[in-house]
C-alpha cells in the first residue's frame, strides 16, 4: 500500500468501529475508540478523556445515525495519522447535520485509537 491508502485504511478502521457504536446508541463503546487523554470538541464545550467522549454520546438522541467521507488523510508519523472527513449525523426528528471533522488516530497497544476529534459545523 502506498501512504495515502495505507493512512485512509487505517482511519477507516478505526472510524467504522466509531460509526457502529454511535448508530447503536452505544456511548461506552464509543469512548473506547478514543485514547484515554484524548481531547474532544464535538458541538459542545470541549472535553478530555473517555468520560467526556462518553457523555456527550449519551446526550444523543436515539436514533441519530452518521456516514462520513474521507476528504484528506495525512501519515505524520508511524503511529500518527490526520484525517479531515465530512460527517452527516441523521436524526429520526429533525434534519440532517452535515459537519467537517478533524480527527488524530494514533497507534497504542497494536490498535489505532482516536486522540483529537474537532467538530466544525459547515455555515
Amino acid at each position: 500500500m502506498n501512504s495515502t491508502t495505507d493512512a485512509e485504511a487505517i482511519l477507516r478502521g478505526v472510524l467504522d468501529q466509531w460509526k457502529a457504536a454511535v448508530d447503536a446508541h452505544e456511548p461506552a463503546l464509543v469512548a473506547s475508540h478514543f485514547t484515554q487523554d484524548a481531547i474532544f470538541q464535538g458541538l459542545h464545550p470541549y472535553s478530555v478523556g473517555r468520560k467526556g467522549v462518553a457523555d456527550y454520546y449519551d446526550s444523543q438522541p436515539l436514533g441519530m445515525t452518521t456516514a462520513y467521507r474521507i476528504l484528506e488523510t495525512r501519515r505524520l508519523a508511524d503511529d500518527l495519522v490526520l484525517g479531515y472527513l465530512s460527517v452527516d449525523f441523521s436524526f429520526t426528528d429533525r434534519p440532517t447535520l452535515g459537519v467537517n471533522l478533524s480527527v488524530l488516530v494514533q497507534r497504542a497497544h497494536d490498535d489505532w485509537y482516536i486522540s483529537h476529534y474537532q467538530v466544525s459545523r459547515i455555515d
